[in-house]
């Protein structure tokens, strides 16, 4: 289940006891429609490891601001409350799994 990031909840989800993985994205970009069925696939697989999390960047600028993020969709993957890997662009599946074991 994916966390839906807002500029009021952020520092909470940021600070949670599990490692953390925010996509942002928009509802008008082509690529984050892509990768989002893989997104959520992959909350599921790691409920209860990592928390899998969208953040739409027209709703929630002021944290799409804090990270720099100017190209969507973007996954930022958090270890500690710190930043420790990103993702641009549509990546395979195969490519992002790879990061989420990363955190583990």
């Amino acid at each position: 289940m994916e966390v839906t990031i807002t500029n009021e909840n952020f520092e909470d989800v940021k600070n949670g006891n599990l490692p953390l993985v925010i996509d942002f994205w928009a509802t008008w970009c082509g690529p984050c429609r892509m990768i989002a069925p893989i997104i959520s696939e992959l909350a599921e697989e790691y409920d209860g490891r990592i928390t899998v999390a969208k953040c739409d960047v027209e709703e929630a600028d002021d944290v799409a601001m804090e990270f720099g993020i100017r190209n969507i969709p973007t996954v930022l993957f958090f270890k500690d409350g710190k930043v420790v890997d990103r993702l641009v662009g549509a990546v395979p599946k195969a490519k992002i799994k790879e990061k989420f074991e990363a955190l583990l």
